[in-house]
């Protein structure tokens, strides 16, 4: 016959659940109120948060922002597109390629550049203005003599070709070359009026006797470009030729002012 529990011991049972209960519910009530805190503090982020996005002003599309912004950023865009008309030629290169070749997008480029003309421009005015101006500097420092004016021309060409390397191509393939645009471009802003002050100076020091009578006056430039910048531009081709790899800047700065001055004969005695 089976026997039935006691009511003392199931009293006891029923009291030591109650006490469970009653403990587990002040663990659930404070873990509630934690959840509840920490909602209100995220919900009152995301509002704050929410505020400042709404109260600043809205930027432009294209826009660079941050650490995006400057001028270091316009003069990567500068020197890209110098690289890139360079080596492909102005008509042929677009606003994007320019933008990709910077590594930045080609919104950034329309912020800084809305056309390729507008770019060409700052080109001639920052760029190239700079370059021209120093290269008439040695016809005004040496105004009676010619051979001291064209060997620093020769040497502040290639100088120039050194120092940028993206100059000796575009040089050939965009102002000596027929059609070239940079040329075009150039003769619009400045005319030629340093064309003819070194024309004139150049015919002066053949009258006075300090210069060669049979030289051509106009083409006095053209061959010292012919010497210097036309090597300067093919000198990459140069690497895996034994013969002429080893020849640099310096060297054929020396060999052009060589020939202008004393031409191909035996230099002679003093």
């Amino acid at each position: 016959m089976a026997r039935i529990p006691s009511g003392g011991r199931a009293v006891k049972s029923a009291a030591k659940h109650a006490a469970v209960v009653k403990g587990r519910r002040p663990q659930a009530a404070l873990r509630r109120s934690a959840e509840t805190q920490a909602g209100s503090q995220a919900g009152s982020q995301a509002a704050a948060l929410a505020s400042l996005q709404a109260a600043a002003p809205a930027r432009r599309p294209g826009r660079p922002s941050g650490a995006a912004r400057g001028p270091d950023q316009r003069n990567r865009l500068l020197d890209a597109a110098l690289v890139l008309f360079a080596r492909q030629g102005i008509v042929d290169t677009t606003l994007g390629e320019i933008a990709r070749e910077a590594g930045f997008t080609p919104a950034m480029m329309h912020y800084y550049f809305k056309t390729r003309d507008q770019l060409l421009d700052v080109l001639i005015d920052e760029r190239f203005a700079p370059l021209r101006a120093g290269l008439g500097v040695p016809f005004q420092e040496n105004p009676d003599d010619p051979v001291a004016a064209i060997t620093q021309l020769t040497q502040r060409l290639v100088q120039v070709a050194t120092d940028h390397p993206w100059f000796p191509s575009l040089w050939v393939r965009e102002v000596i070359s027929d059609g070239g645009l940079l040329r075009q471009r150039m003769h619009e802003r400045f005319g030629d009026a340093h064309q003819k002050a070194s024309l004139s100076a150049i015919a002066r020091w053949q009258k006075e006797g300090r210069l060669n009578a049979g030289l051509e006056p106009a083409l006095v430039f053209v061959t010292l470009l012919g010497l210097t910048i036309l090597p300067l531009a093919t000198s990459k081709l140069w690497c895996n030729d034994p013969m002429r790899r080893n020849i640099g800047g310096e060297q054929i700065a020396r060999h052009a002012v060589a020939l202008l001055v004393q031409g191909i004969g035996p230099k002679k005695a003093d």
